[in-house]
């Protein structure tokens, strides 16, 4: 039976995070990311082994090269899924509590809970007695402020729970208490324990070769699992520099909150923070989704308003780069205004090139016009070459090239500009040499 709940929205969201038979195969109507599809064990084996021949590759071919992977190709989504909903109900848990204390309508890290009245009400829910809530709020959880703020609280669901165990959580309104996840199978166990081994392995490899590993966003009901499991490695695999690398979708309407959570935490427990901020790719199979199945659009109504977003996360970064150095960001995008907005901040906050800590990305064979002229100012920019049978990799860049608003101009505007230095040069006389 479904719950009820507190607003009409955190009713729907559920619906977000279930399995449906109609969008099992998430290849369809996703026209711009490489999707895989879970047949068994074997395949993410093979997967794995094929990421750990792209980090040897890219280890030999550039120094503090990235290679890009996919979790879904890890393990099976059926997981991903499951665990992406106790995350969100975790949090939202959070969210009602702070409403409670008159709270509502803050970012996500200026809510506090009052430690007293939080045990209080944990202890009115059943969920656990003074006592026994009273040391999950020590000293070292709380600081001296007696609060508990969206980081306090997450690091609760790590102490607290074996994720394969039964985990309940209050429902605000019914006051009573709701499983949220459904006892794993012993199989299922064993899928989860498998792709945290892959992740794991892939991580180790890439340490040892020197390159950096880039997870990328997918679907946005799997997301809160991913960056969850990436953030476990980023804690482990990023205390000297970062070699994990997180992917921020700016078409979310929650990518703000989602960029500033996880910069703080990285500022409380001292690793680097490694992102790629990129605009999204699965907008369409979201949106229709979202539409059939009777949940809020995770995406933002507007080309514009992703734009913001996308600036707004980007400059939230460069700060804390000019703050403590620790953060490093790829600026994943073919926006020539994006990158000119890159620059200019760069400037203003005195980042330089040379410290290597924003890097930039675009398609092998798109945007050469941003490519070339960033690497030769010595900004580190870099190639994203996807490989594999021409059957999957054309279409995929292909549509790469529709999806990439203006595209076609840009292209235009490309061949134009090759055509004026061509003409220059054979006016010149030094059509081969590009140094006069």
């Amino acid at each position: 039976p479904s719950p009820s709940s507190s607003t009409p929205g955190a009713e729907q969201r559920e619906k977000q995070y279930r399995a449906h038979r109609g969008f099992g195969d998430r290849r369809g109507g996703v026209v711009s990311a490489r999707t895989y599809f879970y047949a068994d064990e074997a395949k993410c084996d093979q997967h794995m082994e094929t990421f750990l021949r792209c980090i040897d590759a890219s280890s030999g071919s550039s120094k503090d090269g990235f290679s890009a992977i996919k979790l879904t190709a890890l393990g099976r989504p059926q997981f991903l899924l499951q665990f992406s909903e106790v995350l969100v109900k975790w949090r939202r848990f959070f969210h009602q509590m702070a409403a409670e204390q008159g709270q509502a309508g803050r970012a996500a890290l200026e809510m506090k809970l009052e430690a007293e009245k939080l045990q209080e009400a944990l202890a009115n829910l059943g969920i656990a007695t003074k006592a026994e809530s009273q040391h999950w709020f020590t000293g070292e959880n709380l600081g001296v402020s007696g609060t508990v703020d969206l980081l306090d609280w997450n690091s609760l669901i790590d102490s607290r729970t074996k994720l394969s165990e039964l985990l309940l959580v209050p429902n605000m309104q019914t006051r009573q208490l709701e499983p949220l996840l459904s006892r794993f199978t012993e199989e299922e166990d064993l899928q989860m324990k498998r792709m945290l081994q892959r992740m794991d392995t892939l991580a180790k490899r890439a340490t040892e070769k020197g390159v950096r590993l880039m997870v990328d966003a997918e679907q946005s009901y799997f997301q809160p699992a991913i960056s969850r499991l990436t953030l476990e490695m980023q804690r482990r695999f990023n205390r000297d520099r970062a070699i994990i690398f997180n992917t921020y979708q700016c078409y979310l309407k929650e990518a703000y909150d989602n960029v500033t959570v996880d910069v703080e935490l990285s500022r409380r427990e001292g690793w680097h923070f490694g992102t790629k901020l990129v605009r999204g790719a699965y907008m369409e199979q979201e949106r229709e989704r979202a539409a059939q199945i009777g949940y809020e659009d995770p995406i933002n109504p507007t080309y514009e308003k992703t734009n913001e977003m996308y600036h707004r996360c980007l400059d939230y970064i460069l700060e804390e780069i000019k703050h403590s150095r620790k953060a490093n960001v790829m600026v994943a995008s073919h926006n020539e205004d994006t990158v000119k907005f890159t620059l200019r901040r760069m400037m203003e906050l005195g980042i330089h090139p040379s410290e290597k800590k924003v890097c930039f990305g675009q398609l092998l064979g798109m945007c050469d016009q941003i490519t070339f002229p960033l690497g030769q100012a010595g900004f580190p920019v870099y190639k994203y070459v996807p490989y594999g049978p021409v059957n999957e990799v054309l279409p995929y860049l292909s549509r790469r090239a529709q999806e990439n608003r203006g595209f076609v101009q840009r292209a235009n505007r490309e061949r134009d500009l090759l055509w004026r230095e061509f003409k220059r040069r054979l006016l010149a006389g030094s059509l081969f040499s590009p140094n006069h």
